[in-house]
């Protein structure tokens, strides 16, 4: 099994899937008649990130999944966005890296050990890392990316979630 299928071109299908999203939202507050960039700090609760913060750690955690399961060091994206256009330049930014993998780099991928500084000494196999952390913390932060802008009454659906799928004839 090769992880580079699970891995690559799903998350930066998703990514530009989000950067619909936030285009679809500049366009809303535009029709609106509101200033788009107050979403940058809109969030659902009191105790949870913001909108760029929710961008950001998707981005973070697709690239790092990726370096991780590789064994290549990620590019460094300081969270300096303060803008949708930043928001959206960052995405860009880490759909190109991941579009320069190639399934030859994912050798090996399944049962490399990750670890991060803060998981004080403690690893992962590369599969359990995509399954049990990677995967679900993506979908948590771009999910709630996207919930934002839904409850901000921006008119995105499943569709814009989804994306394009690769249907075939039955």
């Amino acid at each position: 099994m090769n992880l580079y299928d699970a891995v690559i071109p799903v998350l930066p299908k998703m990514l530009r899937n989000l950067d619909h999203c936030i285009e679809k939202a500049t366009a809303y507050a535009q029709q609106r008649k509101f200033d788009p960039e107050v979403l940058v700090e809109a969030r659902l609760a009191p105790d949870q990130y913001a909108f760029a913060r929710q961008v950001q750690s998707a981005c973070d955690t697709a690239k790092f999944l990726a370096a991780k399961l590789t064994g290549k060091d990620p590019p460094s994206h300081p969270d300096t966005e303060k803008t949708l256009a930043e928001l959206r330049a960052r995405i860009a930014k880490v759909v190109v890296y991941l579009e320069s993998f190639t399934r030859d780099d994912f050798a090996g991928a399944l049962d490399r050990r990750v670890t991060f500084n803060h998981w004080q000494g403690k690893s992962m196999r590369g599969g359990d890392y995509l399954d049990h952390h990677a995967l679900p913390n993506f979908y948590f932060h771009f999910t709630t990316a996207y919930a934002i802008l839904r409850h901000n009454g921006v008119d995105v659906g499943k569709l814009d979630f989804l994306g394009d799928r690769p249907f075939v004839s039955a």
